[in-house]
C-alpha cells in the first residue's frame, strides 16, 4: 500500500479528509505518520484519535530551524512514506531537508499559483479585485509555494465575499482535489502536464 505521511499544524481538515478516504476505500493510501510542529493542534489530536503514530516537536527545543527540520524529517524518514503531504504546515522547511525529500513531497496551498505564495491569500484576492480564486497542489522545492503546479481547483469571486467565505468554498474544493492528486499519484502519475479539478471532482488536463 502507497505510505503517506503528513505534516500539519492547523485544525487538519485536510488530514481528515485523507484518513477517511483511505478507510472507505476510495483512496489507496495509508497515512503512516503525522508530524507536527505544533503539539496542541487539532491535527495531532485528530491522528492520535485515529491511532496513527504522531510526533509533534516544538521548534523552540532546538538551536535553529535547519536542526528542529533535521529532527523532524528524520522521524518522517523512519515511517518509510512514498509522499509526504504538507496540509496546512505553516513552516517554511530548510533547504537540506528539502532537497532531501524534494521528490516526493507536496503540499497544498490556498491559491491559484504562481498568484499569491505565503499566507493571507483570501484577503490579498479580494483586496486585487480578482474575478477568480482556488486551490493549488505543488511539488516542494526550496522557494516558497514556487514547485511545479500538478493540479488546482477555482471558485468565482462573487459579490459580497469576505476573507471568511472564500476560505470556506477553496477549502470545500481543497479536499477533492487533494484526494485525487494523491490516488493519481500512488497510481504512478507522472502529471507531465498541468491538470485541474473538474465539477465532477475527476482530474482532467488544464486548458
Amino acid at each position: 500500500m502507497f505510505r503517506i505521511a503528513v505534516l500539519a499544524s492547523g485544525r487538519g481538515s485536510n488530514l481528515h479528509a485523507l484518513i477517511e478516504a483511505s478507510r472507505r476505500g476510495e483512496l489507496a493510501a495509508d497515512v503512516v505518520g503525522v508530524f507536527s510542529d505544533k503539539p496542541a493542534c487539532g491535527a495531532v489530536a485528530l491522528a492520535r484519535a485515529a491511532g496513527i503514530p504522531t510526533v509533534a516537536l516544538m521548534p523552540r527545543d532546538y538551536p535553529s530551524r535547519e536542526a528542529f527540520d533535521e529532527a523532524l524529517f528524520s522521524e518522517i524518514a523512519a515511517v518509510q512514506p512514498d509522499l509526504i503531504v504538507c496540509a496546512g504546515y505553516m513552516r517554511i522547511l530548510s533547504e537540506t531537508v528539502v532537497r532531501r525529500f524534494e521528490d516526493r513531497m507536496i503540499n497544498l496551498h490556498p491559491s491559484l499559483l504562481p498568484k499569491y505564495p505565503g499566507l493571507d491569500t483570501h484577503a490579498r484576492v479580494l483586496e486585487a479585485g480578482e474575478s477568480e480564486h482556488g486551490a493549488s497542489v505543488h511539488r516542494v522545492i526550496p522557494a516558497l509555494d514556487a514547485g511545479p503546479v500538478l493540479a488546482q481547483a477555482r471558485i468565482r469571486v462573487i459579490a459580497g465575499d469576505t476573507p471568511e467565505s472564500l476560505a470556506e468554498r477553496v477549502q470545500a474544493r481543497e479536499h477533492p482535489l487533494l484526494l485525487r492528486c494523491v490516488q493519481a499519484l500512488a497510481e504512478g502519475r507522472s502529471f507531465a502536464v498541468p491538470m485541474r479539478l473538474n465539477n465532477d471532482n475527476q482530474l482532467e488536463p488544464a486548458p
